[in-house]
């Protein structure tokens, strides 16, 4: 039979180069034909992870169901990159990854890496381009992405239920049982691919977490990654909203990121928050250096001295800015009337500015979620429960949260690809 699966497959796949020319095949069923169905893999999640194990467990010759309880597919994927979607990142390394377990990540990683994804972009005949930092964007459109994992589905000869919520999970004499709407189907693999709790107003949902509770996995505990960070109302920086810091260093500890910052109404945004905000936790600080390239020393030596002090920072920062950040006093003063004792406070000010963000913007802001399954319940070869036979947890269900930067959709590519070998 596996090997008829495969046959029928392979006469089903189409020349690489014109997959996309042609409509993608495959249906998302929503219509009820027996009640009970048998299968050989179940896949919850019809997501960049859910659908890279889909497509691998079928062109293994496994017969795969796909099920996701809504009706849009891959809604972030599509609304990624500000619709590049992008997709992974040349600089991947496991030291990219925050987990309880730092190294659980790498087999995964190593098994499916980015230029093996970066490949499978390029067979379909589509084009892409890096941004900054070893960020990669598809040259078309983030819909192009989701054709191809539907392709690549349609290869496997997935079977596809949109719109379908699963009512209950259980396991019964090998087999994996999932209700899910009026049919029953069985497996003995089941894959849980359901994301995490960010962006819940495109459906994330918890049942990955619950599903793990329900067979006795342990949980990290989830909150926000990459999110905006709040401020307290007192900062000031509220009427400064959309001022951008093209370039700061942000840090958390001993982490540090370099990118863009963006003041908001509520506090701050931007690449580099977004960063450091994965690794914040409440009641602590950010420290911000907001001139990392200028060596201040000598800035502030050949700096006018009859120039007022809000006049000088106006070569390292945003007026606007500045006028919020020091008080009018200060901003008024000529350079040559600060003690040296204040112009080292400066210095330091502008080195390290430190601040106590009240909290984060939430999920619904957020990218992905922090935490997830416990990565000591599974096994980092094959993604499976060590406890439950033909049990799988793939992408950011699992406590494994990336960078920003396409790290996260990799790691998505890593584990799905994974899953769907083994199961």
């Amino acid at each position: 039979m596996a090997h008829e699966r495969l046959r029928q497959a392979e006469n089903r796949s189409l020349n690489a180069s014109a997959r996309l020319a042609l409509p993608v095949q495959c249906t998302l069923e929503h219509g009820v034909h027996d009640l009970n169905k048998t299968c050989d893999v179940i896949v919850l999640g019809a997501g960049a992870a859910g659908m890279m194990a889909a497509a691998t467990a079928g062109q293994r010759g496994r017969r795969v169901v796909l099920i996701d309880h809504a009706t849009k597919l891959a809604e972030k994927i599509r609304i990624s990159g500000g619709g590049r979607c992008n997709f992974t990142n040349l600089n991947v390394r496991p030291e990219c990854y925050l987990s309880q377990n730092p190294h659980f990540c790498k087999s995964a990683l190593r098994q499916y890496t980015q230029h093996d994804f970066i490949a499978l972009v390029e067979s379909y005949g589509l084009g892409w381009h890096e941004k900054t930092l070893g960020q990669l964007f598809c040259d078309q459109h983030s819909g192009a992405i989701i054709d191809m994992l539907k392709a690549e589905c349609e290869r496997g000869l997935v079977t596809w239920r949109m719109g379908t919520a699963v009512a209950g999970v259980r396991h019964e004499g090998g087999q994996f049982i999932v209700e899910a709407g009026e049919e029953v189907w069985q497996a003995e693999a089941l894959i849980v691919a359901t994301g995490g709790l960010s962006i819940p107003q495109i459906g994330a949902t918890g049942i990955g977490y619950d599903i793990a509770r329900q067979f006795g996995l342990n949980l990290i505990e989830t909150a926000p990654a990459l999110v905006p960070l709040q401020l307290p109302p007192e900062s000031l920086l509220a009427e400064i909203s959309g001022v951008a810091l093209e370039d700061t260093i942000a840090s958390s500890g001993k982490t540090r990121f370099r990118e863009a910052s963006l003041v908001t109404h509520r506090g701050l945004s931007g690449p580099a928050i977004l960063q450091i905000s994965s690794f914040w936790q409440p009641g602590g600080e950010i420290v911000l250096d907001l001139a990392p390239e200028c060596d201040l020393d000598e800035f502030f030596a050949t700096a006018s001295r009859d120039a007022h002090v809000g006049n000088v920072l106006g070569e390292l920062l945003p007026r606007r800015f500045i006028d919020a950040w020091l008080d009018e006093e200060m901003r008024t003063r000529p350079l040559k009337q600060l003690s040296p004792k204040q112009v080292s406070a400066l210095k330091e000010k502008l080195r390290r500015w430190v601040l106590r963000p009240s909290g984060s913007a939430g999920y619904k802001k957020a990218e992905v979620t922090r935490g997830g399954v416990d990565t000591q319940a599974l096994d980092s070869k094959t993604m499976m429960a060590k406890a439950v036979p033909g049990l799988y947890f793939v992408g950011e269900v699992v406590d494994v949260t990336g960078w920003l930067g396409g790290y996260n959709f990799q790691w998505a590519w890593s584990s799905g690809h994974v899953a769907g070998l083994n199961a």
